[in-house]
């Protein structure tokens, strides 16, 4: 910590927040050297050994030589237009017979010919100096400008083609420029905290320090702050990482990148829990939960205990268009495959497991499973939801012969093994987690479902599965799947006798995780479905509740983009006044499941009878993948 850290950003407007607190010298002037360059320069100074940590494009992070790491919760991104991310010419994007390239930026050039590709265009492409981009302009010939330059241009060329609002447009995510990144164990997490302070104070000066920059150039004022206000975003939030994860998959499968690269973060500081306000009313409340406002954990048990139902359900509603305003809801299209019932930890409210040795246990044979998997592909599924139950016999070689022969023969992501299935094996075989996560993940597991969650509280899961991880065990397991740059979803089962302390402390595991790492892209909560299992029914499990819950959920989990409801227990009745209730996803057409069918709850439902919902909800539907990225 003595040593100083070299750090490199962009000079651009966009980058002035994240570096604000540095530049005045307010945030760690005795442990920062601050310099600035192009982008594409800010990538090579730390190639090269010049700087510790570069404020780089995030293609230039993938294309690294070395794996790097990123800096929790910072970014320049957009959701939406951008302004300056441009394709400029005096012809359509269609009759464009060659494109320059701005050489500033290899993010930006990736995104053109990538969304060039995508409308079935193929222009020439050569790239030219960042101070001689726009006069290479000339008749058929457009060009991108990215940068302030971008906000200097209107009413120079016919046509202006915005590329952040094509991207969002298209994949329904957030395009993700630059982020802070730099070699594994450069940076501390007293370094992220630091760098997170920066931005904090500069998202408090945006307006001025987009006035001042205006004024500084000769453009209205109002250019400069409507610009850092409204068009750039500075959190990397989950959504922004999916969408970072989204462009480079398929800039991987589009032959633009050599290797396909997860996003992975620097460790961040442990969050601090908010202080609860002095008594305020209950619509107050409401009304700060809607805004966006963090509640305390005190805050959200009085939320859950007190509030009448429809007024929670507004507030959730309000939050769900403010994180959604488009309308849209999604949903995927994918198959549950269980692939074995054998199960050591005989969870009292499962009827699915069967005792390894019992004549109904199974495991599927590869052809069975390969029927399924045809099935899948045939129907349109994008997806296979793989879980099983606790089997000895199977080991980790198995689970990576399963996957690498699914790879080879089946178009399909693999969203696989809960935290209970992954810290099994992890005993099993005697190798740590990030072990077993790492070689699943080369055998071919694209993403961990939030499975053998129920309530992330040691004193239910005793009651109700006393074989089972522990709730730090389970949320450790995410975590490290998360630090290898793994999407994961999270779950809830409630109705097992639990208080509304208990159910919110689960909320607020999740809720903590969420802020350190940004996995999670989706929350999914259903009630306990009882009939036949050996526990009893001793808890609310109906609609009513349900709704509280997942309203509840909307408002506390503030960090999670994505809210899941769950027609497969509840009924597609109830999925489309969820839609009201704070829920944005549909959940699947699922081809298969089977644990909840045992417990006598079946719900089927086509792909098109889900449009059908959503739509006589008042949405538009649209099919995504798991990382919510839009594939229709």
């Amino acid at each position: 910590m003595s040593q100083r850290l070299r750090l490199t950003a962009v000079s651009f407007l966009n980058a002035r927040p994240v570096t604000y607190g540095i530049e005045q010298g307010l945030v760690g002037a005795e442990r920062f050297d601050l310099r600035f360059a192009e982008p594409s320069r800010c990538a090579a100074a730390v190639a090269a050994g010049e700087a510790d940590l570069g404020l780089m494009p995030i293609a230039s992070y993938a294309a690294s030589a070395e794996e790097l790491r990123v800096v929790p919760g910072i970014g320049i991104a957009s959701r939406g237009p951008v302004r300056t991310v441009v394709l400029v010419g005096q012809v359509p994007w269609e009759e464009m017979t060659a494109i320059a390239l701005d050489g500033a930026s290899r993010t930006s050039q990736m995104l053109a010919r990538l969304l060039t590709r995508g409308r079935g265009l193929h222009p020439d492409f050569v790239e030219v100096a960042h101070d001689q981009i726009a006069d290479a302009v000339v008749g058929t010939r457009g060009a991108l400008i990215i940068g302030d330059l971008g906000l200097h241009i209107d009413g120079r060329f016919r046509h202006v083609y915005d590329l952040g609002e094509k991207w969002h447009s298209l994949v329904g995510l957030p395009f993700v420029y630059a982020v802070w990144a730099g070699r594994p164990g450069v940076v501390s997490t007293e370094d992220v905290a630091l760098l997170q302070e920066s931005l904090r104070l500069g998202l408090q000066r945006r307006a001025e320090i987009g006035r001042a920059w205006a004024l500084g150039n000769d453009v209205d004022p109002a250019l400069g702050e409507n610009y850092l206000l409204e068009n750039i975003r500075h959190r990397l939030t989950s959504d922004e990482i999916s969408g970072a994860t989204a462009f480079l998959a398929r800039s991987h499968q589009a032959g633009l990148l050599a290797k396909l690269m997860r996003v992975r973060l620097f460790d961040a500081p442990a969050p601090l829990q908010p202080q609860p306000r002095s008594a305020p009313s209950l619509d107050h409340l409401l009304a700060d939960a809607a805004a966006g406002e963090r509640l305390s954990l005190d805050e959200g048990v009085r939320l859950y205990s007190e509030a009448p139902l429809f007024d929670l359900g507004q507030a959730a509603d309000l939050r769900r268009q403010a994180l959604h305003p488009e309308s849209v809801v999604t949903y995927i299209i994918d198959r549950n495959i269980n692939y074995t019932n054998a199960c050591t930890t005989c969870c009292s409210f499962c009827n699915f497991h069967r005792s390894p040795g019992h004549p109904q246990a199974y495991t599927l044979s590869r052809e069975e499973l390969a029927q399924k998997l045809r099935e899948t592909v045939e129907l349109g599924g994008v997806q296979v939801l793989l879980q099983g139950g606790i089997n000895p016999d199977l080991s980790l070689a198995y689970y990576q012969d399963l996957f690498r022969y699914m790879k080879a023969n089946f178009p399909l992501a693999i969203h696989g093994l809960s935290p209970e299935e992954i810290s099994y094996l992890s005993q099993r075989e005697d190798l740590p987690v990030r072990t077993v996560l790492e070689r699943l993940v080369a055998a071919g597991l694209d993403s961990v479902p939030g499975g053998a969650a129920e309530i992330l509280d040691d004193e239910i899961r005793r009651r109700i599965s006393p074989k089972k991880c522990s709730a730090d065990t389970w949320i450790d397991v995410m975590r490290e799947a998360h630090g290898l740059g793994l999407r994961t979803t999270a779950t809830m089962v409630f109705g097992f006798g639990e208080s509304p302390q208990q159910l919110l402390g689960h909320l607020d595991r999740l809720r903590r995780l969420q802020d350190q790492t940004a996995g999670f892209t989706a929350f999914i909560c259903w009630s306990f479905q009882a009939e036949g299992t050996r526990l009893p029914l001793t808890d609310d499990t109906g609609s009513l509740r349900y709704l509280r819950v997942l309203a509840l959920a909307r408002l506390y989990l503030d960090n999670f983009p994505n809210l899941q409801v769950s027609w497969v227990t509840m009924g597609p009745a109830v999925g489309q006044v969820a839609l009201r209730f704070g829920g944005n996803d549909f959940g699947s057409a699922m081809i298969e499941e089977n644990v909840v069918a045992t417990a006598g709850t079946v719900f089927k439902i086509s792909a098109s009878d889900i449009e059908r919902c959503i739509r006589g909800a008042g949405f538009i539907p649209r099919r995504r993948n798991m990382r919510y990225e839009f594939i229709d």
